[in-house]
């Protein structure tokens, strides 16, 4: 910490102490969405799917509007929208459609925080400073992913007092986040925003895609998966096991992982989610640790490189590029909310439910060889 500014190292505390409030529902939410909508997983999926898409989609233009406000109003606005959808949240008890308004909101809020959370992180940091960055600031937000599951799972079943907790939290953000010292402005011409996609960084574009349709399976429908085989409480410690392990596993590499080509550093993290997969299926505790210590190891690799990439292939500012990511974030997603909700309630209803994750683990192997053949054909086309 001794290396990085006062600012940056409020912000840090800021970006963990968000994903504390907002990952104490996250992980949750499908088991809320079907208890309080009383539908079945695959609109549920649908409605998540949506949700997430809303959120990231809005990421290139949320990014754009950073810009246009400073790093440090869009930041200031984004905590209050969080408050605003804890609040809905508490308010919609009994209320479906307060329940979902909640989470389009917090989606919102996602939208309007990350970008400017990263984009502050790095904005006046050199390229050999940015992994160092990039891999303290996930890591920050990582750790509040560790915690926010445990959290969730004290209060699952007494939403009331989980929701009180996390309109208190965000309250305490937005008067922090108040006094977050300002960023210097940026010197270079600020696109419109009908070119926030222009100067996209192709392939990083499409593996973050494939990344997160892969990885939001594991983050979805774990919870529903688990439910019944191990108590509430141990799968919230071992999703923050997971967390914790992305936290530790992250900055170690993040030297190398700058270094690494990216073909190896696909192959390393998609092998490392298939091991993880594949543990997941016997539903015991013991298989859903060693699945969590894979997973975080494949993603805490993935995630960092396919950000670095982006930033060395695109040509906009720090915050667009990650605007453009968080765009793909929401693609992938939105395939894991519609394609895996609709492929997890098949394997359900055959009562095969242990075969979703081989089925998944299958597409870690086949699938980012794929992209990589696709990506190379294109650009000798081009």
């Amino acid at each position: 910490m001794g290396s990085f500014t006062g600012a940056q190292v409020a912000l840090l505390v800021g970006g963990c102490l968000v994903n504390v409030g907002t990952f104490a529902v996250y992980p949750y939410l499908a088991v809320l969405l079907r208890d309080r909508l009383g539908v079945g997983m695959t609109q549920v999926g649908v409605v998540l799917g949506a949700a997430t898409l809303v959120q990231f989609a809005s990421a290139p233009f949320t990014a754009a509007f950073a810009e246009r406000i400073g790093l440090k109003r869009c930041l200031l606005l984004a905590t209050f929208v969080y408050g605003l959808g804890a609040v809905t949240y508490l308010a919609g008890a009994d209320d479906p459609a307060l329940t979902v308004l909640a989470l389009f909101l917090s989606c919102g809020a996602g939208a309007l925080y990350s970008p400017a959370y990263r984009g502050y992180l790095v904005h006046s940091a050199t390229v050999e400073q940015r992994p160092r960055l990039l891999s303290s600031g996930n890591a920050a937000g990582t750790l509040g992913i560790a915690l926010g599951p445990v959290v969730g799972a004290l209060f699952l079943h007494q939403p009331g007092r989980l929701f009180t907790m996390t309109t208190v939290l965000y309250a305490v953000l937005i008067v922090a986040h108040v006094f977050l010292r300002p960023e210097r402005t940026a010197e270079s011409a600020v696109e419109p925003f009908r070119r926030v996609l222009r100067g996209l960084a192709g392939l990083p574009f499409a593996v973050t895609v494939l990344t997160h349709y892969l990885y939001m399976q594991f983050y979805h429908y774990l919870s529903t998966f688990a439910e019944g085989r191990v108590p509430t409480a141990v799968y919230g410690l071992v999703m923050m096991g997971y967390s914790l392990g992305v936290v530790a596993v992250q900055p170690l590499v993040a030297r190398r992982v700058g270094h690494v080509g990216y073909p190896v550093a696909m192959a390393v993290g998609f092998c490392c989610m298939a091991l993880g997969m594949v543990a997941f299926t016997g539903g015991r505790v013991v298989g859903l640790a060693a699945g969590v210590a894979a997973m975080a190891v494949g993603t805490a690799v993935l995630f960092l490189k396919n950000d670095l990439e982006a930033l060395a292939g695109s040509t906009r500012s720090a915050t667009v590029t990650f605007g453009q990511q968080r765009l793909a974030v929401g693609v992938g997603a939105l395939l894991s909310g519609v394609v895996g909700g609709a492929v997890y309630g098949r394997f359900e209803g055959a009562g095969l439910l242990p075969g979703f994750w081989l089925a998944v683990a299958a597409q870690c192997l086949l699938l980012p060889p794929l992209v990589l053949v696709v990506a190379r054909r294109r650009s000798r086309t081009e």
